[in-house]
């Protein structure tokens, strides 16, 4: 038995009832209905509020990272609610090997559970870099071929709707397509279509096709970007629903992808060679790795702008090749020089007026995040971009309020 007397998921709980935590709401239904087709009853939790935030503070220690406490608190407070068998769950977390969040949390979770009382409930790690491996619980390529896909589909779903949305005639209707596009692509993976390079590349266009067809009346807008640490930049647990928030307030909203991140990540591993050597096979498999993923955002962009006026998002290299002017590529980690690239790319496609949002005991988005806007600011005079911490001390109140302060800036300029 392991020093955390880690409990395996094997092949005897296929039955159990996966939990695993929301994120970006387009792109996790996609990976909650793959999971479905490969027989597993996997459930993404919705539950929400200050409930959460206090479970989580029993359990995480307030100086750890505020994604951390909420991812944590949302887990224990599913398993409190008396809606699942603790005895037949499991929990399922992301872990991706990296210096912070993406590989403590899963060694968090498991102490909490003991202290929750619940030491039996088995958590799976969902990582593709071998770090830890269940009996019960494989990553087949097909699989992880659909995931990536659902990634895609995601991005571009999701870039889309944000631009339809607010500008929508009859309401509801953005809506309406986005749950019928989730719909369709779980149907082709489970038919076994719509994975493979080429499928991806055939409908990708035509869900551009159906959003440019919905009827809008273009009106001027405040545009606000999103950019943050990635739990807290997509999850609305996390941000206190901002999207909804920005919704309310007439903006048209724009949240960077998450392939991005993905090349981002990637591309970190090639740099790591760079500056410190390494294995010439790691080498080759990542610049594989860098070579598919350039294809997929190649296509991605291009669907983009087959149809309509969309935004169509720069190329990785190409935001990559000006952020680093400024910052150095080896400051990677977490969010790194991305989520200063993020910032550059918003403010150059009209969407100078940034929401960047800020957990609490996340170093590193302190540093590219609120510590690069004065940079920024040098280089954009135009921008308007307010750092907004989120914590479990922050108020909602508060956060809007300040939010406010930004739009009325950003109003004053459109109407000017």
């Amino acid at each position: 038995m392991n020093p955390e007397n880690r409990v395996e998921f094997t092949k005897d709980m296929k039955d159990y009832t996966l939990l695993a935590p929301n994120m970006a709401d387009v792109h996790f239904s996609l990976l909650g209905n793959i999971f479905t087709q490969y027989g597993y009853k996997a459930e993404l939790l919705k539950n929400d509020g200050r409930a959460v935030v206090d479970e989580g503070l029993k359990y995480v220690h307030n100086d750890t990272c505020y994604p951390a406490l909420l991812v944590i608190g949302q887990l224990i407070d599913a398993l409190n609610s008396g809606k699942y068998d603790v005895n037949k769950t499991a929990l399922l977390i992301t872990q991706s090997g990296g210096g912070c969040r993406a590989s403590n949390y899963i060694h968090l979770l498991r102490k909490a559970l003991r202290k929750a009382g619940y030491p039996q409930v088995p958590v799976i790690s969902l990582n593709l870099s071998g770090l830890e491996k269940n009996s019960g619980f494989k990553i087949r390529p097909s699989m992880a071929l659909k995931m990536l896909s659902g990634m895609i589909y995601g991005d571009l779903i999701m870039l889309l709707k944000n631009q339809v949305e607010p500008y929508e005639v009859r309401k509801g209707a953005t809506k309406e397509l986005t749950q019928k596009w989730i719909d369709d692509i779980s149907e082709m993976f489970r038919h076994g279509k719509g994975f493979s390079m080429g499928a991806v590349r055939k409908v990708l266009p035509q869900i551009t096709k159906t959003f440019a067809e919905i009827e809008v009346k273009k009106e001027p807008k405040v545009k606000v970007g999103i950019v943050g640490e990635i739990y807290v930049k997509y999850s609305a647990l996390a941000n206190n629903h901002l999207e909804e928030f920005l919704a309310s307030q007439d903006c048209e909203v724009m949240v960077p992808g998450l392939l991005g991140f993905f090349l981002f990540k990637t591309d970190n591993r090639l740099e790591d060679i760079k500056l410190y050597g390494g294995k010439k096979i790691k080498k080759i498999a990542m610049q594989i790795a860098m070579w598919y993923l350039t294809r997929i955002e190649t296509a991605l962009r291009e669907a983009a702008g087959a149809y309509g006026d969309f935004c169509v998002p720069e190329p990785y290299s190409h935001i990559k090749e000006k952020c680093t002017k400024i910052i150095g590529a080896g400051c990677k980690m977490g969010e790194g020089w991305l989520l200063t690239a993020e910032m550059m790319e918003l403010i150059e496609s009209g969407y100078g007026n940034i929401v960047c949002a800020q957990p609490f005991g996340c170093l590193p988005n302190h540093i590219v995040g609120k510590g690069m806007i004065r940079k920024l600011k040098e280089l954009y005079p135009e921008s308007n971009i307010v750092p907004i911490d989120y914590d479990p001390g922050a108020t909602r109140v508060n956060q809007e309020n300040r939010i406010k302060l930004m739009l009325a800036v950003a109003q004053e300029n459109l109407d000017k």
